[in-house]
Formats: structure tokens, C-alpha cells, sequence
């Protein structure tokens, strides 16, 4: 059984699939089943990946980490996702950018996350 917002990941080419609509199917890619990312928020290294939300003026600042995320060629954040009342937002970074990202929103229930291509799934 799949979830809305439920991050899912191919073991063999590395493709990274959103659950949209819920469902009762098996995700499957490459001829294997895709593993289900759990969202983390504690483990080695959460200093350098749980996003960290920080209000502005024009809406909110997400930096990755307490101390700033490697964005090297081998190891880096691939994008920042907030959602706001229920509206999804994602920055796609690449490396060499900043581990932080800017998004003019407003509203009351924000959740945050990002994903790093090594150490998955990440949320505040």
C-alpha cells in the first residue's frame, strides 16, 4: 500500500518516485520492488542534513543542516521541499549551489524536508 508524499527509490538505476494518489500496487522498477525512504530526523550525521526552517520577511529560508551540507559532485542535496497548507514546494539543487533554499510562502502548517542522494530522506 502506497501513501501520498511517500518517497520511493529504484536500488538498480537510482530513479526517485513521489507517491501522488494513494494505492494498493507494489512500486516496481527495474524488475525489483522500489524501496520506501523513511523520513529521517535522527541519525549519523543529522547536524549536516535535517533541514532547518527560518521565517523571512517574504517567507521562509531552509538551510540543510545545523552546520552546512557537502555539495560536491559525489555527495550533495538533490532538492529541498516545503509544503505549505497542503501545497508542495521543491528547489532541485546540483553541486557547487548552496545547501539552502528560499521560497515565497505564507501560511500556518509548514513541513520540511530534503533529500541527499547519499543519506536519503531528511525532515524537520
Amino acid at each position: 500500500m502506497t501513501e501520498w508524499r511517500q518517497i520511493y527509490k529504484c536500488n538498480v538505476c537510482g530513479n526517485i518516485v513521489e507517491v501522488l494518489h494513494a494505492g494498493v500496487g507494489q512500486l516496481v522498477c527495474c524488475g525489483r520492488p522500489m524501496e520506501l525512504l523513511k523520513e529521517k530526523t535522527k541519525d549519523v550525521g543529522m547536524e549536516k542534513h535535517v533541514p532547518v526552517l527560518e521565517k523571512t520577511e517574504k517567507g521562509v529560508k531552509v538551510k540543510v543542516g545545523s552546520v552546512p551540507h557537502p555539495m560536491e559532485e559525489k555527495h550533495y542535496i538533490e532538492w529541498i521541499e516545503v509544503v505549505v497548507d497542503g501545497v508542495t514546494y521543491r528547489k532541485f539543487l546540483k553541486p557547487d549551489d548552496k545547501p539552502e533554499a528560499d521560497f515565497e510562502v505564507k501560511g500556518d502548517k509548514i513541513q520540511v524536508r530534503d533529500y541527499c542522494n547519499i543519506h536519503g530522506l531528511w525532515k524537520a
